[in-house]
């Protein structure tokens, strides 16, 4: 899944993809680059953010999803609002992402329900601006797995098809540095829900340091990230979101063919 940005403010390439054709160019640049899905936003989520208006949202994505899938290219759609969903998937998207699990818009699982969309439910505990006050778990695995799947049964009686859910456990969101290692290290835990896991690791913050100098750019964490992907990989994961897919699709590359020549 690459990651495509139309905001101004995102935390490693805030408005390098704000007008329409520079998203749809690096669109392009990131299906030639190995991404399978191009997951398109158009309001930050970092930690922190203020939250955009419906109407600028749907003005930032929708031509941009339009044209993405009149070209043929799998697009989901990064949304917290049900009318950007909706909109969204009537021009052609095939997936929701929804960071909140379709908590932050009561009207999000009525309208997956009726489009039959994909429905990506990430591990949620309130918006950007506050959601750095709500990191204390006594066991971060465990908690964050029963609140998954809590919110997974919650909209399933709301009328979501099992099929059509993918979870997220939600790395950097309401989580401390170490934590995210540690649900990283528990992957099987999600995993044992039964339902496809997606994995967004890319470029966050707990990376660090890790693979590339402290206090360096996010971009510059692009490696571990590619890392991670392939460990997910490993492990089983539906799929891995990332803004750089080069990376990652040449570990994915190197990992096919050793398991080729040991088969």
């Amino acid at each position: 899944m690459g990651i495509l940005n139309v905001t101004p403010d995102s935390f490693s390439d805030g408005g390098l993809h704000l007008a329409v054709d520079a998203a749809i160019a690096h669109a392009r640049d990131l299906v030639r680059a190995g991404a399978d899905l191009v997951d398109v936003g158009g309001e930050s989520t970092r930690p922190g953010a203020e939250r955009v208006p419906v109407a600028v949202e749907q003005q930032r994505v929708l031509p941009v999803v339009r044209q993405l899938v009149s070209e043929g290219i799998a697009v989901s759609v990064d949304t917290m609002n049900a009318s950007t969903a909706e909109r969204a998937v009537e021009a052609g998207a095939a997936i929701v992402n929804d960071v909140s699990g379709g908590l932050a818009d009561d009207d999000m699982a009525r309208v997956v329900r009726d489009t039959g969309a994909g429905f990506v439910v990430m591990h949620w505990r309130g918006h950007s601006d506050r959601m750095h006050r709500n990191a204390e778990y006594a066991h971060a695995v465990e908690e964050v797995r029963r609140e998954v799947e809590l919110r997974v049964a919650e909209l399933i009686v709301l009328g979501i098809r099992e099929e059509q859910v993918v979870i997220d456990p939600g790395l950097g969101f309401a989580k401390h540095g170490a934590q995210n290692w540690e649900i990283l290290a528990g992957y099987e835990r999600f995993a044992s829900i039964g339902l496809p896991v997606l994995v967004a690791a890319s470029r966050k913050r707990f990376l660090d340091g890790v693979g590339s100098a402290a206090g360096a750019p996010p971009r510059d964490r692009d490696l571990a990230t590619a890392a991670i992907s392939l460990l997910a990989a490993e492990r089983g994961a539906w799929g891995v979101r990332v803004h750089d897919p080069a990376p990652t699709r040449a570990v994915l590359d190197v990992w096919d063919a050793w398991r080729a020549a040991r088969s």
